[in-house]
């Protein structure tokens, strides 16, 4: 890791002399112009440029939306307890335009801003000028050149489309201007911001290498891979709820052509050394470390991470230190909402029930997976220097009337678990905050995932179990009752299936909430076709993250010894289920479960459930648009700059 530098290979800010100037020259839109096509050196510190911009700030898997890269969404869904953002907050009604999402921009001003069409902007002049002003670059470095940009221009148009439905579509380079009416581009619909991003991704494809010539260097740069996988998130996007009114006609073609791109990646993906990585459990944990720094056939799109500490020469991955609790010198560690912890499947894939369960006992037969996602009492989460560390979630109070509690180890946790997923048992403790692990933004996992939905979707059934068992059997569940997910008896059932298994493969990743919006699970409306009601779900409103303590059935002290808590449960140890039996018996001799000393869901420190409403699940256009922008038209939902109702349908 050590040798990483910045993300995608980029060493922009370590190099100086005119690469300094150059970059200080991009401060403003005029003080570029063909000469940076001059050579090849020069344009590739231009491109490089670009990785900066849309990726600087991905330092989470949870975080999402390229150029802004929060994680703000991920605490909108039942994976993280505690957060109540504006979006879920039942005491707040949002639907002015000084309320919406600023995402999109703000007033052109002379010295550069990181915002979506600034990015667009420099995309659109290379793809628009290479070919003319760079006689001098070789062909094949200007088709990759080429390649990337139209890649990063299609990521971003995505990621508006997924904010705001529909957006004006720009793809040459225009100049700010308040009176020449040509450039007053109106919003396009939805459906042709799709066509637009399909065919930039197909331009991105065909201009790009499946892997790059040199991967010592350029391993992290998009490729063909990514931009074919991309193309299958993208539809099968589309072909959604959210965008799709028809969705629930089997024989809708936006599902057929989701169906088509991600089959036709998976071949071709298939065929350039791209699959799952792995072949248990193990493997799963270790897939974006293990690797490090070299090609791992599960990264379609990966994020390269450095552990050094000096911020101009890389960037370091925050995630370590997030989960890391602090008696092991971390940020005090994710918390599991009881209903992560809840969700997963048993040890022989079937779905926990009253026969099967007792949430009490939840780390007793469960799916391997849970043991590679979450850490509990006694499981070994080795550090640098001492692989069989471990630590206790609990805690005692002084008396049975008292306020005081103790924390074991100082570990104040809300959960008796926390999110251990894409942590390196190897990391150093005095430096989790320098991690050098890979996030990777897009595994072959997920376009397996894709293909059984889109065959859900069209009510091919057998299909879609065939795709997901390929998920469970690479992670050692036993194959009886396919893997444990039996045969749905409709597509209904089988596109619930579908995203039931996205949301524990994909835990933690940045994913769901992605899910939560294009099926419009937080409610049961008319706009979603009542999703929820046909899928079999329960809307996501009205519920909470609930977490809860161990804690001790006696006062005053500590209740285990050393020698109680000589416990480590290590899922592939050969003493595994012995370990698991052993702190099963300490908790029903010393601990009881007990709710949180407060909900943890508050505002004002008053307890709430999520409300989530229905216009938010695309947010309107902000009043500083709006009012540069007259000719914009505000989203159904939401008020525009006058206070009248906005008339822009998303689902066009």
């Amino acid at each position: 890791m050590n040798k990483k530098i910045l993300i995608f290979a980029m060493t922009v800010l370590t190099i100086v002399g005119c690469k300094k100037d150059f970059l200080e020259e991009m401060k403003s839109y005029d003080k570029y112009d063909d000469s940076i096509f001059e050579n090849e050196l020069q344009t590739g510190w231009y491109i490089d440029r670009m990785y900066n911009y849309y990726f600087v700030s991905y330092r989470n898997p949870l975080q999402q939306v390229v150029g802004l890269y929060k994680d703000d969404r991920s605490r909108m869904t039942e994976e993280i307890g505690g957060t109540v953002g504006d979006y879920i907050n039942p005491t707040k009604t949002l639907q002015l335009a000084s309320q919406a999402d600023g995402y999109y921009g703000n007033s052109v001003t002379a010295s550069v801003q990181n915002n979506p069409y600034t990015r667009i902007r420099f995309a659109n002049f290379l793809i628009g000028r290479i070919d003319q002003s760079g006689q001098g670059l070789s062909d094949s470095f200007k088709r990759s050149a080429k390649g990337q940009m139209y890649f990063l221009r299609a990521l971003q148009y995505f990621d508006l489309v997924r904010v705001y439905g529909g957006v004006p579509l720009v793809t040459t380079v225009q100049e700010n201007s308040a009176t020449d009416e040509t450039i007053r581009e109106p919003r396009a619909t939805s459906s042709a911001c799709f066509e637009q991003i399909v065919k930039d991704l197909d331009s991105a494809a065909a201009l790009l290498p499946m892997r790059w010539d040199g991967e010592a260097n350029n391993y992290g740069r998009l490729t063909a891979a990514g931009a074919l996988a991309m193309k299958s998130r993208v539809l099968l996007t589309a072909a959604s709820p959210l965008f799709n009114k028809d969705w629930d006609n089997p024989a809708n073609e936006r599902w057929q052509k989701a169906l088509d791109a991600s089959l036709d990646a998976e071949t071709k993906l298939t065929g350039a050394g791209y699959g799952l990585f792995g072949s248990n459990a193990k493997d799963w944990a270790e897939m974006t470390f293990r690797n490090d720094n070299s090609f791992n056939p599960e990264a379609l799109m990966v994020f390269l991470l450095s552990t050094t500490s000096t911020g101009s020469a890389g960037y370091n991955n925050g995630w370590e230190n997030q989960v890391r609790p602090a008696s092991y010198r971390g940020g005090g560690g994710l918390a599991a909402p009881k209903e992560m912890l809840d969700l997963f499947p048993m040890a022989d894939g079937s779905r926990p029930n009253a026969d099967n369960y007792v949430d009490t006992f939840f780390f007793v037969n469960r799916d391997p997976r849970f043991y590679r996602t979450f850490a509990f009492s006694g499981s070994k989460w080795g550090i640098k220097g001492n692989e069989n560390k471990s630590t206790w979630f609990y805690r005692w109070k002084d008396n049975e009337t008292s306020t005081k509690v103790t924390y074991y180890a100082n570990d104040q946790t809300n959960s008796p678990a926390l999110v251990r997923k894409m942590s390196d048992p190897a990391a150093d403790s005095t430096g989790f905050a320098f991690s050098g692990t890979d996030i990777f933004e897009y595994r072959y996992a997920e376009l397996l995932l894709n293909i059984a939905e889109c065959y859900a979707a069209r009510g091919e059934i057998g299909n879609a179990v065939n795709y997901l068992t390929k998920i469970r059997q690479r992670v050692g569940i036993p194959s009886a009752n396919n893997y444990g997910i039996g045969m749905p008896t409709s597509k209904y059932a089988a596109l619930e299936a579908c995203l039931y298994e996205r949301r524990v493969e994909l835990a933690y990743e940045g994913k769901r909430f992605w899910d939560i919006q294009r099926w419009m699970l937080y409610d049961n409306i008319q706009e979603s076709g009542n999703s929820v009601q046909k899928l079999g779900l329960s809307p996501i409103n009205g519920t909470k993250r609930t977490g809860y303590y161990w804690q001790s059935k006696t006062f005053g002290r500590d209740p285990l010894t050393n020698a109680d808590r000589n416990i480590l449960i290590d899922p592939d140890a050969a003493n595994f289920n012995e370990e698991i039996a052993k702190l099963k018996a300490i908790y029903q001799n010393y601990f009881v479960m007990t709710p949180l000393d407060q909900e943890w869901d508050r505002v004002n420190n008053a307890p709430v459930t999520i409300l989530f409403r229905p216009n938010y699940y695309l947010s309107g256009l902000s009043a500083t648009v709006l009012s540069n922008n007259s000719w914009l038209a505000q989203t159904k939902g939401w008020l525009d700059y006058s206070g009248a109702s906005g008339t822009y349908d998303y689902q066009q």
